[in-house]
């Protein structure tokens, strides 16, 4: 029987990468998406790939959903949390609702998500976390302090929940991605973005593929000594 995995954020940029790499290396895959319905109906006719619309930062919707997914594909073995989004501003610009939705979706989502697929992993004695954390959850951005808290707060996260599943069978791992060419980094102006490429030791920005390839070894059997460790992949970039 194939193993069940499930992508937030599963139907664009790095997140359909992941998709795509999962389903290559043999599980059966579900990707999440909040809200273009037409960019996931186009991704699930592209790839065979079913696509879920709900919110990761609503617990109630992630405990539904899971809990329909379970039924209908089977257990849920593999879960990534890659879904995410920006409000960017500085400190005395930001507001509460900018701070706190980037909280709720990208740090509480893994919580939620976790907390919907974890207990039954841990009861049959094998499964996989992969949470996408990011760079500048490592060394920190200008004008990124919500995003940067949450994906901090996304590797504490994974090294606690890591020693919770680690005697059941349950690695918990992140992956913290650098620049990728994904439309969120293409949306930089051409200045700001030559600048960063400048700061990137191999001279470019990275693919999502590079990152998919990522989480389908950690989400192999070839991990299952790996737990709780950030898998950093962004050109030596921020070397941690």
């Amino acid at each position: 029987m194939m193993r069940v995995a499930i992508v937030t954020g599963g139907t664009r940029g790095i997140g359909q990468a992941i998709s795509l790499a999962l389903k290559d290396a043999g599980f059966s895959v579900v990707a999440n998406y909040a809200g273009n319905q037409e960019t996931a109906r186009a991704f699930t006719q592209a790839t065979g790939i079913t696509a879920y619309r709900w919110d990761v930062g609503d617990h109630e919707a992630c405990i539904h959903n899971c809990n329909e997914i379970a039924a209908e594909f089977g257990p849920i073995d593999v879960l990534v949390n890659n879904a995410g989004i920006t409000r960017d501003a500085t400190l005395h610009k930001m507001s509460f609702e900018d701070w706190n939705e980037v909280m709720r979706i990208n740090l509480g989502g893994c919580f939620n998500m976790a907390k919907a697929c974890f207990p039954g992993m841990r009861e049959r004695g094998w499964g996989r976390i992969i949470n996408i954390g990011s760079i500048n959850g490592q060394a920190g951005q200008y004008g990124q302090v919500n995003y940067a808290a949450a994906k901090s707060g996304i590797h504490g996260f994974t090294k606690a929940l890591a020693q919770e599943g680690a005697k059941s069978g349950v690695t918990v791992n992140a992956i913290a991605p650098g620049y990728i060419d994904t439309d969120m980094v293409a949306a930089v102006p051409e200045a700001v973005l030559e600048k960063i490429v400048a700061k990137i030791p191999v001279g470019r920005l990275g693919h999502a593929d590079e990152i998919a390839r990522g989480v389908a070894f950690l989400a192999s059997e070839n991990a299952a000594f790996i737990t709780g460790s950030t898998l950093s992949i962004n050109g030596g970039q921020h070397m941690y």
